[in-house]
């Protein structure tokens, strides 16, 4: 079942190749085309601090609060939270390193547990997580742009859907045009989110030295406005967890990270400390200026806490929230379309996905195939909706990935890990993980097994689309005609075929010991060795006949 995608997308580069124009063969077929490293230590981090900090700090950190139903009890959900994401994300950076390969928990999966459970995350990622949550970040931004043009009433549905279409589409230009410059959009626009979000920080400090520290007294921080439930603390905690998502994202992009044994694990470890130093005291402000009552009421808290303090300068709140969702929009787009070319790779998507510009070395055809999914979706009245459905199937994949560290574990202890984390770690998370996922089935079991559902009609898909082999010849030359449509209307190619892929699989099959290849090799340099190592025998071979002669 395996061997299928891996066929396939050898067949892939093939027919990458051939449909290639005669003059860049060489780059198509002889490695010259491939993914650029050009994410740095700095990049990195900007990628997911920007992925997690959205809009969420400024607009609704209430989830939270009104479910823990004290102060108090709200800033230590939110701590506890935050050491759990480091936990997860520890574990996803042993992950990363072992399987240095882009695509994220989607790679990790179908490497552990077969080709099945991985094109079911990709599955449920393709079809509705990211299009939706894309989709409503866009629209949060047009939202705030629009704000305050329309400061009596509602901007217009129509107006706040273009301009959100407007935003995807430039970002996506971007994206297409070049690595360096997605990078440099998302590390501006995290360093402005930081900035305003230090703003909401030192003005709760003068406010604390000014002796307006009322709600963080002990006596009043847990005072409980709710009646105390173990649910609503789950459901709590489940607030928070969806607060740090993102953390995950940058082992989307591992083949394009500078030294991603050194940078993937240093930007797990300055990243998630930052985000929740951030998010705590944030939140710390917030009740130095507000009461737990008003902030509740409030539809936008940063907006509010601005009004309250800034006073003439609080027209930057709006702006700052629009700045974050720019950016957070800029890094789904950037991560999620490597997602997708790693599941055509893998021949899970059609394998013009998998395709890179001949110049650019950017994957296009799987930037334009987010974009298009995301605009189909501003186009509906469900995508809140969907969210619902689909964000416990995303939770769920985050638990099995964890899991499949220590199946890992078990099955081939051999495999070079250039870092080991304590098992500990692992058993915390899963833990921690089944407690919110048993919680969630039993508060909401309908909208669980709607998820579930959508995320099954992928079975079907997987067993037609990419375990059947056999397909008609029509089928296979109507997909070479499109894919060859597709190459020219793009100016893309198959990209170099690296060598990650069958060392991961080499070491989880035979478990034997041995350096890791660089994430993307030369296909060719292999074959020069074995060229010149013959050469070398052959010469000597001859020097022997002559010397006998």
């Amino acid at each position: 079942m395996t061997d299928g995608p891996r066929q396939r997308a050898g067949a892939a580069a093939a027919a990458g190749d051939a449909a290639s124009e005669p003059g860049q063969e060489s780059q198509g077929g002889g490695g010259g085309v491939a993914l650029k490293k050009e994410i740095g230590l700095v990049s990195a981090c900007g990628i997911i601090v920007g992925n997690i900090i959205g809009s969420g700090i400024f607009v609704s950190p209430k989830g939270v609060l009104e479910n823990a139903g004290s102060v108090g009890l709200a800033l230590m959900v939110w701590v506890v939270t935050g050491l759990i994401t480091a936990v997860g994300a520890l574990c996803y950076a042993e992950l990363g390193v072992t399987i240095p390969k882009s695509g994220g928990d989607y790679s990790y999966v179908k490497d552990i547990f077969g080709g099945l459970a991985g094109f079911l995350r990709l599955w449920i990622a393709v079809l509705v997580i990211y299009p939706t949550n894309q989709a409503v970040i866009a629209l949060t931004f047009s939202n705030y742009v629009l704000q305050p043009l329309f400061p009596t009433c509602f901007a217009p549905e129509t107006g706040l859907r273009l301009l959100a279409a407007v935003c995807l589409l430039l970002l996506t230009w971007v994206n297409c045009a070049s690595v360096r410059w997605a990078t440099r959009v998302q590390d501006v626009f995290t360093a402005g989110k930081l900035l305003a979000l230090a703003l909401i920080i030192i003005m709760g400090i003068v406010q604390i030295c000014k002796g307006e520290y009322y709600w963080l007294q002990p006596a009043q921080a847990f005072e409980s406005f709710v009646e105390p439930d173990v649910g609503l603390i789950a459901l709590a905690f489940l607030q928070g967890s969806f607060a740090y998502g993102g953390w995950n994202f940058l082992n989307y992009v591992t083949e394009e990270l500078v030294d991603p044994y050194r940078n993937l694990p240093r930007a797990i470890f300055i990243s998630i400390p930052l985000v929740t130093f951030v998010y705590v005291f944030a939140n710390v402000a917030y009740v130095t200026a507000m009461s737990p009552q008003e902030l509740l009421a409030s539809n936008a808290v940063a907006v509010t806490f601005g009004e309250k303090l800034l006073g003439v300068m609080s027209w930057i709140m709006p702006i700052s929230v629009a700045l974050s969702t720019f950016g957070g929009v800029n890094g789904s787009l950037f991560t999620s379309s490597r997602l997708f070319f790693a599941g055509a790779r893998e021949g899970h998507l059609p394998r013009l996905l998998a395709m890179i510009h001949i110049k650019r070395c950017t994957p296009i055809p799987a930037l334009l195939f987010t974009c298009v999914s995301t605009l189909l979706m501003l186009c509906t009245s469900d995508m809140y909706t969907l969210i619902n459905y689909v964000g416990f199937i995303n939770y769920l994949f985050y638990g099995v990935t964890v899991a499949g560290q220590i199946v890992l574990r078990w099955k081939q202890p051999d495999i070079v890990r250039p870092i080991k984390v304590s098992l500990v770690f692992p058993v915390v998370y899963l833990l921690f993980w089944a407690f919110l996922l048993v919680f969630s089935l039993y508060s909401e079991p309908v909208v669980c097994g709607i998820g579930l559902a959508i995320m099954l009609t992928g079975v079907p898909v997987y067993f037609l689309g990419v375990y059947w082999q056999n397909k008609p010849q029509c089928f296979d030359r109507l997909v070479d005609k499109m894919t060859y449509l597709g190459q020219k209307f793009c100016v893309v190619v198959y990209p170099a075929e690296d060598e990650t892929g069958a060392a991961s699989e080499g070491a989880a099959s035979e478990g034997e010991k041995e350096e890791r290849a660089p994430i993307n090799p030369s296909p060719t340099g292999g074959e020069e060795a074995q060229g010149e190592g013959k050469g070398k025998a052959e010469g000597e071979e001859e020097k022997e006949k002559e010397a006998e002669c």
